[in-house]
C-alpha cells in the first residue's frame, strides 16, 4: 500500500533537528522499513579489495573493480588471481580510485569496457572516463575520452555512475567536489552544481567515444551536462520499460534523495535542498523547494547513504519486477523501493546485508548481486528463499554497526 501522508508526518516528527517542509510529491521513507522476506543471501565471491563497480559479460562471466586501483575477473564463479591488465593509474584516496564499470551495448561485437576514476593529486584531482578493448586478461588501445573540466583540491564526491541509454549514448554521474571549507573559484565548490558551465554536481551525457551529443539541454553548458544541481550521485539506472531514469544522491546530514531525472532539469543543490550542515546542522540552501527545480521521489531523512542501484527485469523474483534496489553504505542493507507502472513509490523493504553495500546489479541468472565497500570485500548474492544453496556457502555475516 502507498505510504500516508499520516505516516509520513509521523516520521518527520520524530527527527532530532527541526523537521524541513516537504514537497507535497516527495514520499518520505519510514525511519524501521520492514524487512524483505522471501530471498535468501549467499556469499558468492571473497577476496576483493573495497570493490566499487560490477558489470556481468556475456558469457556469464563479471568485472568488478577495485578501488585502490585494480580489475578483477569472475570466471566460472571463481575470481582470477591475476587483476586485469593494462588499466590506468589511479588518484586512490579517500573517496578516489578506480569506481565504476560499463560494458558498451555492443560489447560482443566490440568488446568494449568503460571505466571512471579518480585522477591526479590532493591538490588537483578530476573524474575521468576511458574505455578500451577487453581481450579476456587485458585492456587494449585504453584512450582518455572524459575529463571534468576544473580540477579541486578534495578527495571526495567524485560520483562517477555509469549508465547507457537505449539510444546508446552514456550517462555518467560527477558529484558535487565536496564538502565545505573546500572551495573553487572563491566560494565553497558545492555551489557549481548550478553552474552549467562547471561538471561539478552534474549527470553528464556523452556519445560512446565521449564527444557531446548535438541536442544538449544547456546553451552554453561544459560538454555533455544533461541534468544539474545534484550532490553525489553513486546510484544511476536506466528503466527502459517506463522510459525512465533513475538516480539516488548523498544528501549530508540526512536528506538522501531517490530521483527521477529527465534533460534539462535542476534538482536544486545546493539552493534548494532537505538536508542540514554537517557542521552547523543548519538546512543547507534557501528553501526545500522551487518553481523550476525539480523535487526527490523518495527522501530518506535519516542517512542511509544510498549507493548502488538497479531496476529489476529478471525472471527468479517475479514479484520484484519494475522495482527498484538501492544499496546502503550507513544503513547496510538493499532497500526495496516498490514502485507502480507509473513510476510512483508504493513501499519500502530491506534486504538485510550487515556491510556497507557498495554496489547493486541484477545477474543474467535473475539473482540480486551487491558489492561490500570493505576491505575484505565480498560479492553476496540473494537468491529464491527455497532455491539450492550453493555447497560450501559462508551463512550469516552480519556485525555491529561502527
Amino acid at each position: 500500500m502507498p505510504l500516508t501522508t499520516a505516516l509520513l508526518a509521523a516520521s518527520l516528527a520524530t527527527t532530532a533537528a527541526p523537521a524541513p517542509a516537504m514537497p507535497e510529491s516527495t514520499v518520505l521513507s519510514a525511519r524501521n522499513v520492514p524487512i524483505q522476506t522471501g530471498a535468501r543471501r549467499e556469499v558468492w565471491i571473497e577476496g576483493l579489495e573495497h570493490p566499487w563497480g560490477l558489470a556481468f559479460l556475456p558469457d556469464g562471466s563479471a568485472l568488478v573493480t577495485e578501488r585502490p586501483g585494480r580489475l578483477r575477473v569472475i570466471r566460472d564463479g571463481v575470481l582470477q588471481p591475476e587483476p586485469v591488465a593494462g588499466v590506468p593509474e589511479v588518484f586512490a584516496q579517500n573517496q578516489g580510485g578506480l569506481l565504476d564499470v560499463a560494458l558498451h551495448p555492443g560489447f560482443a561485437g566490440n568488446r568494449l569496457v568503460y571505466l571512471t576514476y579518480a585522477h591526479g593529486t590532493p591538490e588537483a584531482n578530476t573524474t575521468r572516463v576511458a574505455r578500451a578493448r577487453f581481450t579476456g586478461t587485458a585492456l587494449e588501445g585504453l584512450e582518455v575520452i572524459f575529463e571534468s573540466n576544473q580540477p579541486k583540491p578534495a578527495a571526495g564526491h567524485f560520483g562517477s555512475r555509469l549508465a547507457f541509454l537505449p539510444d546508446g549514448s552514456l550517462l555518467v554521474s560527477i558529484g558535487d567536489g565536496g564538502n565545505p571549507p573546500t572551495m573553487l573559484d572563491g566560494a565553497f565548490i558545492r555551489e557549481k552544481a548550478q553552474d552549467p558551465a562547471s561538471h561539478w554536481g552534474k549527470i553528464l551525457r556523452l556519445n560512446d567515444d565521449g564527444s557531446a551529443p548535438t541536442d544538449a539541454p544547456f546553451a552554453g553548458g561544459a560538454t555533455g551536462v544533461w541534468s544539474i544541481g545534484h550532490r553525489n550521485i553513486q546510484g544511476l539506472a536506466v528503466d527502459a520499460a517506463r522510459n525512465a531514469v533513475w538516480a539516488t544522491e548523498h544528501g549530508s546530514l540526512g536528506g538522501d534523495e531517490l530521483n527521477r531525472v529527465q534533460a534539462g532539469n535542476n534538482h536544486g543543490w545546493p539552493r534548494v535542498s532537505l538536508t542540514r550542515d554537517y557542521v552547523t546542522a543548519e538546512p543547507v540552501g534557501e528553501a526545500t523547494r522551487r518553481d523550476g527545480m525539480v523535487d526527490p521521489v523518495l527522501l530518506w531523512d535519516t542517512a542511509v547513504a544510498p549507493s548502488g542501484l538497479a531496476v529489476y527485469a529478471g525472471d527468479a523474483f517475479p514479484d520484484w519486477r519494475g522495482d527498484l534496489f538501492s544499496g546502503s553504505l550507513v544503513s547496510l542493507d538493499v532497500r526495496r523501493i516498490d514502485l507502480d507502472d507509473a513510476g510512483r513509490v508504493q513501499g519500502e523493504t530491506a534486504l538485510r546485508v550487515g556491510q556497507r553495500v557498495r554496489e547493486v546489479e541484477v545477474g543474467p541468472d535473475g539473482f540480486l548481486y551487491v558489492l561490500t565497500d570493505e576491505k575484505a570485500g565480498r560479492v553476496l548474492r540473494f537468491l529464491p528463499a527455497t532455491a539450492a544453496a550453493t555447497p560450501a556457502a559462508p551463512q550469516a555475516i552480519e556485525r555491529a554497526r561502527p
